[in-house]
C-alpha cells in the first residue's frame, strides 16, 4: 500500500512539475513575450516566476523523497547493491543512471533558471527554461525505462 502510494504520489508530482515547467516554456513564455509595456510584462513574469518556483521546488523534493521510497521497496536502496559495478550494469541499474543524471541535470538547470536566469526573464532570450524543458524529455523517457528494465 506505501509503495503504490509512493507510486502514484511521484507521478503526480512529476506530472506537475514537468508539466507546469514545459507549459511555460512552450505555451508562458511566448505568449508574455507579446505583452506591452515591457514592465507589465516583467511583473508577470515575475509573479508567475516566483508563484511556480515555490510549487516547482516542492515538487521537486517531493519526487526525491517519494523516489527514494521506490527504491528502498525495489530492493536497490542498499550500500551492497549500489557499490556493486554489476548492478550499473543491469538494465535497471542503467536505466537508473540515466535517470538519476537527469534528476540531477534538471535540479541544477532549475536552480540556474530560478535564482540566476529568471529574475532577467523579462530582459533575457528563453535559454535556461528550453533547456531545461529539452532534459525533461530526456527525464521522461528515462523514468519510462526503469520499470521496465
Amino acid at each position: 500500500m506505501i509503495f503504490l502510494a509512493s507510486v502514484t504520489l511521484h507521478v503526480v508530482a512529476a506530472l506537475f512539475w514537468l508539466g507546469g515547467m514545459m507549459f511555460l516554456a512552450v505555451v508562458g513564455a511566448p505568449v508574455l513575450r507579446r505583452i506591452e509595456p515591457a514592465s507589465l510584462r516583467a511583473r508577470i513574469f515575475n509573479d508567475l516566476g516566483m508563484r511556480f518556483r515555490a510549487a516547482g521546488w516542492i515538487a521537486a523534493g517531493v519526487l526525491v523523497a517519494t523516489g527514494l521510497v521506490n527504491l528502498h521497496y525495489h530492493g536497490v536502496l542498499a550500500w551492497e547493491v549500489l557499490s556493486r559495478a554489476s548492478f550499473w550494469r543491469t538494465h535497471f541499474g542503467a536505466a537508473l543512471a540515466a535517470k538519476l543524471v537527469a534528476v540531477a541535470v534538471m535540479l541544477v538547470l532549475q536552480a540556474i533558471h530560478d535564482f540566476i536566469d529568471g529574475p532577467r526573464a523579462s530582459r533575457a532570450e528563453p535559454g535556461s527554461a528550453r533547456a531545461n524543458a529539452v532534459v525533461a524529455l530526456l527525464l521522461v523517457v528515462a523514468a519510462v525505462r526503469l520499470p521496465r528494465s
